[in-house]
């Protein structure tokens, strides 16, 4: 018999919905596109053929419904692996768990999720504005030093070798995307390794008033090779989604739209559209 999980742990609103995400399980459906600016659904919802759930909570929105003939979610995370962590475990809680009795289902299933982002590039070659696709992602954030998280021996190796470079006191983490979800998007996509930090500007080597401690961030990351190629992009989120699928069992994938260059000092002159263009491409892929 499954262990009941108390009030306190998993919270549920007085209609028995997640607490964050303020949803029941049939308002989700099995593939989940996120997105992490709360603007960016109806962007992604306005090519449905209908909409059958509209919720919105703090950052978290939530749209539900059907695009030739196949259930889809999108849903916004807000920003940071704190955010990715919280719907990620409310998504699991939705179809693992009973939110009756409170207890893990016997049988679980296992979520096929997108997320669609925006990110700046590394590697001077890749144009402003191409779609890239992350084989994997390397956090540089602790959320996983709070999790038994395992990895293998290079992997490791790997991971002290980035935290002694960076002069890090704790332990970077490394994940991998979803090979099943990868086999959807070929090589019409970039394709590299994401870099996910814990802030947007000295956890990216940015420098505004405040003085990063870790110099020359950037040029010591895009020099870098990891088991996957080298680091091709900056954001705050892929390696957190990457970790928690894999603890959780979900399908999980990332794809950005690069609107910067940090190499080149350049930054898109469109990137709305750069980012409708991924929609597109995302659907077409996902759905036809």
């Amino acid at each position: 018999m499954s262990t009941r999980i108390p009030e306190s742990e998993l919270i549920l609103t007085p209609q028995g919905r997640v607490y964050h995400l303020n949803l029941a399980p049939e308002m989700v459906a099995d593939m989940i596109i996120v997105v992490g600016d709360p603007e960016r659904v109806p962007k992604v919802s306005c090519y449905f053929d209908k909409i059958e759930h509209q919720v919105n909570s703090r950052e978290l929105v939530t749209h539900t419904g059907t695009i030739g003939g196949k259930r889809l979610s999108v849903i916004s995370s807000g920003m940071g692996t704190d955010n990715v962590e919280l719907l990620m475990t409310e998504l699991d809680a939705l179809v693992n768990v009973d939110l009756k009795t409170r207890e893990v289902r016997r049988d679980l299933k296992s979520l096929q999720i997108i997320r669609i982002g925006t990110s700046g590039c590394l590697q001077p070659e890749i144009p402003i504005d191409a779609h890239l696709v992350s084989n994997a992602a390397l956090g540089l954030d602790t959320l996983m030093s709070f999790y038994n998280w395992s990895s293998t021996t290079p992997i490791e190796q790997f991971t002290r070798k980035v935290k002694e470079e960076l002069g890090l006191n704790f332990q970077p983490y490394f994940a991998n995307a979803s090979e099943s979800l990868l086999s959807l998007f070929g090589d019409d996509f970039y394709r590299g390794v994401t870099i996910t930090a814990p802030g947007f500007y000295a956890p990216q080597g940015r420098q505004v008033r405040l003085k990063p401690r870790v110099n020359g961030l950037v040029d010591k990351l895009a020099a870098m090779d990891t088991p996957f190629g080298p680091f091709t992009n900056l954001e705050m989120e892929t390696a957190g989604y990457y970790a928690m699928a894999k603890l959780l069992g979900h399908e999980m994938i990332s794809l950005n739209a690069l609107i910067a260059n940090r190499a080149r000092h350049e930054f898109s002159e469109n990137h709305e559209a750069a980012v409708d263009s991924l929609i597109k491409r995302v659907l077409e892929r996902i759905i036809f």
